[in-house]
């Protein structure tokens, strides 16, 4: 019988968030892959859990899947972590997956629930969110001006992520061609400085020239 492939949810800033079941999972696997083996080392050190972790990130597909294949293939149960939050979502995750599944369909696929940075963003940012688009990070050259395009296309809640380098042009953009379009900016999630601003994106573009910028952010759009 083949291992169990485990899809690992992570704080994505408070480790109060930290679920049993999480550490359980972690002690009993074989081995973590992660997206950074640092961070991933670092959260296991916190937990005081000792395990193997190798490194499975965008770059590393092509060498990693095998390995991650046979550890499942001789029995051995598998973690996979990304730096913060659910797998799947902006990160590799969503690939191992899918390599799994079609090369080792016997193989269990089992989630590990726990925090999202994009449904936390929705759960305060008082939009209807009973359908939603998620845009991922914008392109930083090609495409960019695409992007924002449907971005503003979009009728519906629309969840975008942006870093703390570029999150003044991303509001920019957004507020050149819809300034009144009402925004959520939710900074540093779950974080000591967690900040959640409102406003018409017109406004928060004002409202961002004097705060901080540092840390990662969730932008949601009605």
């Amino acid at each position: 019988m083949p291992g169990t492939l485990y899809i690992v949810a992570t704080p994505i800033g408070n480790m109060n968030d930290v679920s049993a079941r999480m550490t359980s999972t972690l002690q009993s696997v074989d081995v973590v892959f992660a997206e950074d083996t640092r961070v991933a080392k670092s959260l296991l050190h916190k937990l005081d859990i000792k395990v193997t972790v190798k490194r499975y990130d965008h770059h590393s597909h092509e060498k990693q899947i095998r390995h991650v294949l046979e550890e499942l293939e001789e029995g051995h149960d598998v973690a996979y972590v990304s730096d913060a939050g659910t797998p799947g979502i902006e990160d590799p995750g969503g690939r191992l997956v899918e390599s799994v599944a079609r090369d080792l369909p016997e193989a269990p696929i089992v989630p590990i629930s726990g925090p999202s940075a994009i449904i936390t963003a929705l759960s305060v940012c008082g939009f209807p969110a009973d359908k939603f688009n998620v845009m991922g990070f914008a392109p930083k050259k090609k495409g960019r001006q695409t992007y924002f395009d449907n971005v503003a296309a979009s009728t519906i809640t629309t969840v975008l992520y942006e870093s703390t380098h570029r999150i003044h042009k991303t509001v920019d953009e957004i507020a050149s061609r819809q300034p009144d379009r009402k925004m959520v900016i939710a900074r540093e999630l779950t974080k000591k400085f967690e900040t959640i601003m409102r406003g018409t994106a017109s406004e928060l573009v004002e409202r961002l020239a004097t705060a901080s910028t540092k840390g990662e952010f969730v932008i949601v759009l009605e």
